[in-house]
């Protein structure tokens, strides 16, 4: 799997400006047992470099793609994260040996329960998962260190950007699902946004339910 991320980053880093995968995520991948995540897909799928389907029109996303959205948020270990669409937790579990503190927001009431339990079962007690609509993100616990967004949306969540440390990094999908670019987006020393788009994608749509929002762990 990692010799497979390693190509592709090599072939895009002319778009990217990524060439080499860090050392600290490239262990970070290996000590996430990916086949926990991807929903009955055998051992040998769950480590193929694509999209997986985890039901409730949900997917975890090809290893290449979580290599690359974690690489562009730069965590550093004293770093506190949100992640808006946990969807089966693998995003987060890998964040989690990585930074201090990952909370994470998904939509969808199966998944938020599976990926809060996954994240016990495997030792992640970093990890904090919230049911609700991402779109508010997780004020209470702002400002974060990064965010990144496993969701594709027209715009940018101004509460995101709220939310969101000076010189951290948004790391999310934006355009429309037959045209999103992966994109980094930074905030200056003033609070004014960069948007750096770093590659073509193609993400689930970003689901809004205003009227659920509880904590799972």
């Amino acid at each position: 799997m990692l010799a497979t991320i390693a190509g592709h980053l090599t072939a895009t880093s002319w778009r990217t400006g990524i060439a080499v995968l860090p050392p600290r995520i490239a262990d970070a991948l290996l000590r996430v047992p990916r086949e926990r995540f991807a929903a009955g897909a055998s051992e040998e799928r769950a480590h193929d470099d694509t999209a997986l389907a985890i039901g409730d029109g949900q997917t975890l996303s090809q290893p290449f793609v979580v290599a690359l959205m974690t690489t562009l948020l730069q965590p550093a270990p004293r770093h506190r994260i949100l992640e808006i669409g946990t969807g089966s937790g693998y995003q987060a579990a890998v964040l989690a040996r990585l930074v201090a503190e990952v909370r994470s927001v998904e939509v969808v009431p199966r998944l938020a329960e599976r990926a809060a339990a996954l994240a016990h079962e495997l030792g992640c007690a970093n990890v904090f998962v919230r049911l609700g609509d991402g779109w508010q993100g997780w004020p209470e616990h702002a400002p974060y260190d990064g965010i990144v967004v496993t969701c594709g949306a027209a715009a940018i969540p101004p509460a995101l950007l709220a939310q969101l440390q000076p010189h951290g990094h948004l790391v999310m999908p934006l355009g429309p699902p037959d045209a999103q670019q992966l994109c980094d987006i930074t905030l200056d020393a003033r609070r004014r946004p960069s948007v750096r788009e770093v590659l073509s994608v193609r993400f689930v749509p970003f689901v809004h339910e205003l009227n659920r929002d509880h904590r799972c762990r």
